[in-house]
Parts: C-alpha cells; structure tokens; sequence
C-alpha cells in the first residue's frame, strides 16, 4: 500500500514561491523552465526529493504544485500499474510577469522525474560488538 503524500516548498529562478504535495515514494525531483528576456531558457530545480524509494509507489501517485503568487494550482494523477512511467512534462500559462517582453502570459515547464533509489544497504558488520 501506498504511503501519504508528503508537503515540501521550493521557489523558481523568479523568486515565486510554491507549495508541492509529492507522493514520497515515486518523486525524485521536479524541475521548473521559464524563458528569460534574452530568449534563453533557464531551468531550476524547484525540489528533490530528500528520501529513498522505500516501498513500492503503487498503481496511482499524485502530485499537485500550487503558488498563489501567481494563481498557479494543478494536480496530475498517474495511473502506473506497472512502473514505467519516468518523467512528466506539464506546460502551463501564467500571468505574464512586469518587465517581460512579449504577450500577457509567460509559459511556465515543470518536468518531474522518478527513479528513486532504494535506501543504501546497511554497512557491513566488522564482528565487534
């Protein structure tokens, strides 16, 4: 069975702050693209996950990533039942942000990535005790 998701926070190369409920067991790290004003794209990690896969994340994880900052709130479900399932790419339209070139919204990337390891084997028994 599947544990809770957990609660974390994280903020993007803007400052903007978010609120992340990840399922601990499938979600390694989630990663937020803007473009900057120079045409470039900037990646940032908005979080990883500090655990280890220590069960299986069962058929079904969530993860929804909220900012109020920007009127930002989603959830996306997939439904995995055999695990092959490795990365999510959501794109979303956000308000555009003051002093960007170019139209009333900015697209906004955020990539989540699983492949949790399992926890590191304990270290090895040298016998004194």
């Amino acid at each position: 069975m599947a544990r809770h998701n957990r609660e974390a926070r994280g903020s993007d190369q803007r400052g903007f702050d978010y609120r992340i409920s990840y399922q601990p067991d499938w979600l390694q790290v989630i990663k937020v693209t803007r473009d900057l004003e120079s045409g470039r794209q900037s990646t940032k990690t908005l979080f990883r996950n500090p655990g280890y896969r220590e069960q299986p994340p069962g058929a079904r994880v969530r993860t929804q990533i909220s900012s109020s900052e920007q009127g930002l709130d989603f959830e996306i479900v997939v439904n995995d039942p055999k695990g092959v399932v490795r990365r999510v790419i959501v794109e979303t339209v956000v308000p555009k942000v003051e002093g960007k070139v170019g139209g009333e919204e900015e697209t906004v990337l955020f990539t989540l990535d699983d492949y949790l390891p399992p926890p590191p084997p304990p270290p090895p028994d040298d016998g004194e005790s």
